[in-house]
């Protein structure tokens, strides 16, 4: 099975050309346009690793990886 990465990005083309670079070296990609919805994602599918953008509308990225780190269930999770 491959490994799950998602993806939380407001930019849609730099979100298109990540997620096809990572899916052609064979990993599952999920993407997220905002904060609420990455955290919906990490929360539901526990990723291995979250791309994870500082400036997001709605929840910032910073807010997100404190919600994250905080999460039992989820603090496990890489994030870069």
């Amino acid at each position: 099975m491959a490994k799950k990465i998602l993806i939380v990005e407001d930019e849609q083309n730099l979100v298109n050309n990540l997620a096809e670079k990572l899916r052609a070296e064979g990993y599952s990609v999920m993407t997220a346009l905002d904060g609420e919805e990455g955290w919906n994602k990490i929360r539901n599918d526990k990723p291995e690793l979250v791309i994870l953008d500082i400036m997001l509308p709605g929840l910032d990225g910073l807010s997100l990886c404190r919600m994250v780190r905080n999460e039992p269930t989820t603090k496990h999770i890489r994030i870069i």
